[in-house]
């Protein structure tokens, strides 16, 4: 199999939970995306913060009036892995934006467009380095001293880039391995996005009533607008972060696995040396894990959740039991996961799927988070 077919058959895991992203995504609803607005003005701070980055640069609107404008774009982390960086973003520098304004704030805009003094007009989407697969370094070990598969190491889902069908047009967020595909009209999107579609909850009666009231608007309802942590299926994949994995020991020289979760910077710690979980578990929103290889398969046994969002709008009660399953192809290093998560309070049958994370070019960076929604929600 070559690599690019090995790559288009974890496709379909790996679009598992990204292709619903941009419904996810809190993203257009706090802005007149029906309205292109023209700005210009002088920068005057460029802020690489998770989940949304913001320009900001100073104009004056149509009454001569001054306002200090601040216009969202991706998060730090996409940013990057598109190979943009601050040094790109010099204070002082006259920008021409193209964005939507806020329904709300008139010093708010989400930006598609801008340029920096003239120069090249970049799109929020736009790539300025091929996102292409990292090959494994030819000095990585494929496996530990003691033997496991060795799991170490950054990682992300494969990038969406930009891309346009023969149509022309803006064009369409499509995984990276497609893309040519995708130009020249091989595949469509509703085609690649029917791969593998997102796993579909079956819900309790109560897990359809909790589904049906959720507001993907509301500080209350949605971890992400307070920069918290949906769920640990949830955010190891939605909007393409980069991850850490460590496999190391404690102080006390238990065996465990870390895993830092790029979008929000948190933490989650695997136990390869328990067999059982405490009795006496402080729940949290990432639970207690333990793990233990089966082959060169980890597998990872979660309980101890407080009540949340297991992936928007299905909640999930204090009962919710994970179990994943990652798996190393060395050959292409790709890391697969499937996970099953049974709740009995909101689900009536477990809600399964699969994902698949390669070594990343773009390393693991702790990113700030500041997210702006809470302050300026729709009336």
């Amino acid at each position: 199999m070559t690599k690019h077919a090995v790559r288009l058959s974890v496709l379909s895991a790996t679009c598992a939970m990204l292709c619903a992203s941009a419904q996810a995504h809190h993203g257009f609803g706090q802005f007149n995306v029906e309205v292109d607005t023209e700005y210009s003005g002088t920068l005057t701070k460029m802020e690489l913060v998770n989940p949304h980055s913001y320009m900001y640069f100073e104009t004056t609107d149509a009454n001569g009036q001054q306002l200090e404008m601040r216009c969202e774009m991706r998060a730090a982390m996409l940013i990057r892995r598109s190979g943009w960086d601050e040094e790109m973003f010099v204070v002082g520098a006259h920008v021409e934006i193209t964005g939507h304004p806020h329904r709300n704030d008139p010093e708010a805009c989400y930006l598609e467009s801008f340029t920096l003094n003239e120069g090249t007009t970049l799109g929020r989407n736009d790539q300025l380095t091929r996102a292409e697969p990292v090959p494994a370094p030819s000095d990585r070990a494929v496996r530990l001293v003691s033997g496991e598969p060795n799991i170490s190491g950054d990682w992300a889902v494969e990038q969406n880039v930009l891309t346009a069908p023969p149509s022309g047009g803006r064009g369409d967020m499509v995984p990276r391995s497609l893309r040519d595909e995708y130009a020249s009209g091989q595949m469509t999107l509703a085609e690649i996005r029917a791969l593998n579609p997102t796993p579909r909850p079956v819900y309790t009666a109560a897990g359809t009533e909790a589904a049906q009231r959720f507001d993907m608007w509301s500080v209350k309802d949605n971890p992400r607008l307070s920069c918290q942590l949906t769920s640990i299926l949830y955010d190891w994949t939605f909007d393409w972060p980069v991850n850490r994995i460590t496999q190391g020991t404690t102080p006390e020289g238990a065996r465990v696995v870390d895993i830092d979760f790029g979008l929000y910077n948190f933490n989650r710690r695997v136990h390869l040396d328990m067999d059982s979980h405490p009795a006496d578990l402080q729940p949290s929103a990432f639970g207690h894990s333990i793990g233990k290889w089966e082959g060169d398969t980890l597998v990872v046994d979660s309980i101890g959740f407080t009540t949340g969002v297991l992936a928007p709008p299905t909640r999930h009660s204090e009962e919710l039991h994970v179990v994943e399953r990652f798996t190393l192809d060395p050959t292409t290093m790709a890391l697969r996961r499937e996970y099953s998560a049974t709740d009995p309070v909101y689900l009536a049958e477990a809600y399964a799927g699969a994902d698949t994370v390669y070594l990343s070019e773009t390393p693991y960076i702790y990113e700030g988070c500041k997210e702006m929604t809470p302050e300026f929600q729709p009336q």
